[in-house]
């Protein structure tokens, strides 16, 4: 059975550092609105957050912590690792052996590598197959460049 877990940048961290945290994902409404007959609906402001084994003494209890992260870069561990045993999550950077660079998306009900084919992004394989034979060399939030503009980050 794979491992189901989040991989998120810290909102702790000053804008331009990315210090990720790892764990299960929360998004989690602070308060408990208030319903209104045959109002609008309001808009809430949810709180993101990873939960996470917090620090312990030797035989004492670990309590969870959460740390608030930035929820445009969640990513889901996909249960594979590449070739060199590094876990892929999503929004990862692959290098394949020919030298074809692949984002990894969850679509469709799966995870994908895209590929990049003029204007477009192309699935080419199972994730599965790839991962064997591939390298993480980075992510569309630290590493940008690797794959043309930002704005192509989800």
């Amino acid at each position: 059975m794979r491992e189901i877990k989040f991989r998120a940048a810290s909102a702790q961290a000053p804008e331009d550092v990315v210090r990720w945290i790892y764990g299960a994902y929360v998004k989690h409404l602070p308060y408990t609105p208030a319903p209104i007959a045959n109002g609008p609906i309001p808009e809430y402001d949810y709180e993101y957050a990873i939960v996470h084994d917090g620090f312990s003494d030797w035989q004492m209890p670990r309590n969870l912590e959460a740390t608030p992260i930035r929820p445009e870069t969640v990513g889901e561990y996909t249960g594979l690792h590449d070739r060199n045993g590094k876990e892929i999550y999503e929004g990862d950077v692959l290098r394949d052996e020919n030298g074809d660079l692949y984002k990894v998306k969850f679509d469709g009900g799966q995870f994908q590598p895209l590929l990049r084919y003029g204007g477009t992004q192309v699935a080419i394989e199972s994730i599965v197959d790839m991962a064997d034979y591939s390298s993480v060399i980075g992510n569309i939030y630290e590493n940008p460049e690797l794959l043309g503009a930002r704005d192509e980050q989800k």
